[in-house]
């Protein structure tokens, strides 16, 4: 029975690499010449691409995590701000923002349209290319979220963390 679950388990593996290459090869982010990488920096990959290993993890930040849909809240209120207003609301509302290999616009980066994993985790192109655990970050504490939950927008929101809740 051990064996059969650690074949299955190398066989996800093997799939999440394979889909990880595609969405990147499909996206135009990734070239077998390129590998992880975007100017020396690791990228981002998009939360789909954590489906296949991390299917729990997965399911429950889309179920529980509000920010699994952060976009919404720029879309109602596009017709209200001018294109550079917008702008500012991209770093806490889609991934990687500003980064290399983040978020650009919905026509070039529609898969990095909300604030996804990679928002606490970081960047995970390496990750899931080589399901190495340092190539990702692993334990947050609140002090994470308060990159885009400053108290001003803690008492605006009514924000409440969940760490280790919502989405996992």
């Amino acid at each position: 029975m051990k064996i059969i679950k650690e074949s299955s388990q190398n066989l996800c593996r093997k799939r999440c690499r394979l889909a990880a290459i595609v969405i990147l090869i499909v996206l135009g982010v990734f070239s077998p010449s390129q590998g992880t990488e975007q100017n020396g920096q690791n990228i981002y990959v998009g939360s789909l691409a954590c489906r296949d290993c991390h299917p729990e993890e997965y399911d429950n930040f889309i179920t529980f995590a509000k920010k699994s849909t952060s976009f919404q809240s720029v879309e109602k209120q596009m017709r209200h701000l001018t294109p550079e207003e917008i702008k500012q609301c991209y770093p806490c509302h889609t991934t990687g923002y500003g980064q290399p290999g983040g978020f650009i616009s919905l026509e070039e980066t529609p898969h990095l349209k909300n604030a996804g994993c990679e928002v606490c985790h970081g960047p995970g192109a390496e990750h899931a290319m080589t399901e190495d655990p340092t190539a990702i970050i692993g334990d947050m504490s609140k002090k994470d979220c308060e990159v885009c939950h400053i108290s001003e927008r803690v008492k605006a929101f009514k924000y409440k963390p969940l760490i280790h809740g919502g989405a996992h």
